[in-house]
């Protein structure tokens, strides 16, 4: 599998690695790979079926039997739009609490890989650089302060509408990084290889055109 048209972004949870990575992938013309999506999409389509989260076994076979289709802005469970489900944050902390099973990993880790095809993907998650796509072009690790990513959630909820504690949301933030660094599988790290972009005081313009810049130096 070459990777020479790989960007991966990493990161912890609400550090605007996915707006990035979107942006990044429309300017290049290339694929864009959610891969939180498709762990969302596992600890929904778990919930849905009454399998507990910490069920390893039965959640990897609810992973490998995912029937999941990305359709422009749209993201198809068993056929119905679950785009705004998945982002819940019930769904999210399902979602962090599934990816730390090993044999969801696993059964995942092939589906990611076929997001790669020959126009160039952007991929975003935790361990794109590190297990995904070990040998990418580019690999950014992209951060910011908990305090920061919180506000931003938060102002993302409220956005929507929705109901937001800004202190159990910095809660929240603090127990999913404190679990995506501890697992025992692709723990959340930075590579030795990739690019540090720490974006607390960086708007997302900024962001895009460095890692646009890099892009160009790595060609």
């Amino acid at each position: 599998m070459n990777q020479d048209l790989v960007i991966a972004i990493d990161g912890p949870s609400a550090s605007g690695k996915g707006t990035v990575a979107q942006l990044v992938a429309e300017r290049l013309g290339f694929a864009y790979l959610d891969s939180g999506a498709l762990y969302r999409l596992t600890a929904l389509a778990a919930l849905q079926q009454g399998v507990a989260w910490t069920d390893e076994v039965a959640v990897a076979q609810v992973a490998t039997e995912l029937d999941v289709a990305f359709v422009g802005e749209r993201i198809l469970l068993a056929s119905a739009d679950v785009a705004l489900a998945i982002r819940a944050e019930e769904i999210g902390s399902g979602a962090s609490q599934v990816a730390a099973l090993p044999m969801v990993r696993a059964a995942l880790l092939q589906r990611q890989r076929e997001f790669l095809t020959a126009q160039g993907l952007v991929a975003d998650g935790r361990d794109m650089g590190s297990v995904v796509f070990p040998s990418a072009k580019l690999k950014v690790f992209l951060s910011a302060s908990a305090q920061v990513r919180a506000e931003r959630r938060y102002k993302q909820l409220i956005g929507r509408g929705e109901e937001a504690d800004l202190a159990l949301i910095t809660a929240d933030l603090q127990s999913r990084d404190d679990r995506d660094r501890q697992r025992a599988v692709a723990p959340l790290a930075q590579s030795a290889d990739a690019f540090l972009l720490e974006t607390s005081n960086m708007n997302v313009e900024t962001a895009v055109a460095q890692i646009l810049d890099w892009w160009q130096l790595k060609r």
